[in-house]
């Protein structure tokens, strides 16, 4: 299993995009950057898309990258009920962009949209899925996703702190951090975390399992660069020497 970050942060600039991940090529978890993040040629590998929730940073390249594939193929679109209404209610509803669930037809459409529930696995793309609830500002899921040959990655989209671990123990962790630890308040405030919250997921993990896989931090703040990098590697240390990185965009890692 191979993940690339094409997006790995909350926000956007000209060195920055925002949240998106992509397994082997073919799935895609959050759609934050899955146009500025690929070519066209890559876009076509694409076959299925996992949303965590709606907000504007985790869907926001559907419709650009909807919009290149439609006439040509549908793509599987995975989300819960709620989120799937408000993407097709505020996005795809035919004034901002096209109704891309229901064009170029009702029976062929751009994006196939599969109603998902927590705690039930599902088959994307050819992966093993099941979502677990988070604690973020609206309900949102994070994905346990695993490959035929038995690898797998847990994502954790926007949360806060409290997380219900999966059962299992994946071989990688993809977890947010948007704010150092300064920003405690304004990120317990919005359901997000910040590295010494993080690190108390980390060591609940550690407990519960016995072992640290791997952490790749999403979703931070790029303003805070310099801070958040320092706080990670004090995490790290923390926890005895975890592997714990910042992701980049583009990065690519291999399970």
């Amino acid at each position: 299993m191979e993940l690339r970050a094409l997006g790995a942060h909350n926000l956007e600039s000209a060195g920055s995009r925002l949240v998106s991940l992509l397994v082997d090529g073919v799935l895609a978890l959050d759609a934050g950057a899955l146009t500025s993040g690929l070519t066209f040629a890559e876009q076509r590998r694409v076959q299925a898309i996992l949303l965590t929730h709606h907000h504007f940073d985790h869907i926001r390249d559907l419709a650009t990258f909807g919009l290149t594939a439609m006439g040509q193929r549908s793509l599987d679109l995975y989300a819960t009920e709620e989120t799937l209404a408000a993407v097709t209610t505020h996005l795809l509803n035919g004034v901002l962009y096209p109704k891309l669930h229901e064009r170029p037809n009702p029976q062929a459409p751009t994006f196939r949209l599969h109603p998902i529930a927590a705690g039930q696995p599902f088959a994307a793309a050819g992966y093993a899925v099941t979502a677990y609830p988070v604690r973020h500002g609206i309900p949102t899921n994070g994905y346990l996703v695993e490959d035929k040959a038995g690898k797998s990655l847990f994502y954790s989209g926007d949360t806060g702190p409290g997380l219900d671990w999966p059962g299992q123990s994946p071989d990688l962790l993809v977890l947010e951090v948007t704010l150092p630890n300064r920003l405690e308040a304004t990120c317990l405030e919005a359901g997000h975390l910040t590295p010494g919250l993080l690190a108390r997921e980390l060591a609940g993990f550690q407990k519960r399992q016995g072992r640290l896989p791997p952490t790749l931090v999403v979703h931070w703040n790029p303003q805070f660069e310099e801070e958040l990098t320092r706080e990670i590697g004090e995490v790290a240390a923390s926890l005895g020497g975890a592997k714990l990185l910042l992701a980049r965009d583009g990065m690519r890692l291999a399970l």
